[in-house]
């Protein structure tokens, strides 16, 4: 029976952000980011390992008191996420037909009901999937110069959101295959390999923290869910 693993590259700096430290690592209602995350995925049943990826040269995951059950940590992230994600799975010494789910370390707004449909849908699906929004907003392609060139037709555009499910042999292969330059998620580079991801509808509180407003909206859901 194949096995579900939880996979989480968090080996990048957070440049975009200007924090002091990585943001995977800056402090939301007393935990670090990242431990949110971590958290829901260990809550899931179904998932029986969660692997974070961080870097042979991080300073920062030793700091903290994680106390996530089944946690495990493997430093052999990469210089992109595609490179970590490929060092982890081959890392992992998981089945080839084992179910790997790689999340955004810093989509830490993640529920367990997302990821358990998620599992739902894709399960018996022959390429795996990943969760998605449907684009809901009018959507505008650029001049170069920042004016409107046209409005683009927004039928059938997703958001791709993590987590995102595939067998772990599979996906080595299609990062090992793929251009890294062209690999932007896992579900690209399953693509490439000329194959059809399923997506399965997720939630707009599945956002990536990206910006420094980002962490106060995280903040105000994580403080709402608990308080619900």
């Amino acid at each position: 029976m194949s096995a579900y693993i939880a996979l989480v590259p968090a080996a990048g700096s957070g440049s975009r952000f200007g924090a002091p430290s990585p943001k995977q690592y800056l402090q939301l209602l007393g935990k670090p980011l990242m431990w949110h995350t971590l958290s829901v995925l260990a809550a899931v049943p179904a998932i029986t390992r969660v692997v974070v990826v961080i870097s042979p040269e991080d300073e920062w995951f030793d700091c903290f008191d994680w106390a996530i059950p089944k946690l495990e940590v493997l430093r052999v992230g990469g210089a992109s996420r595609a490179a970590s994600v490929r060092n982890g799975l081959a890392a992992l010494g998981a089945a080839g037909d084992d179910w790997v789910l790689v999340h955004d370390a810093a989509r830490c707004c993640l529920t367990v009901p997302m990821v358990e449909r998620l599992i739902a849908r894709v399960a018996d699906d022959e390429i795996g999937g990943l969760l998605a929004l449907p684009v809901a907003d009018t959507v505008k392609r650029a001049t170069s110069d920042g004016h409107v060139s046209k409005t683009v037709s927004r039928e059938g555009l997703w958001l791709a959101q993590t987590p995102q499910m595939f067998r772990c042999a599979q996906l080595l292969r299609a990062l090992k295959d793929g251009a890294e330059a062209a690999v932007t998620d896992e579900a690209s580079a399953i693509e490439m390999l000329g194959l059809q991801p399923r997506l399965v509808e997720g939630e707009a509180q599945n956002f990536k923290v990206t910006y420094p407003a980002d962490l106060a909206l995280a903040r105000a859901i994580l403080a709402s869910s608990k308080e619900g």
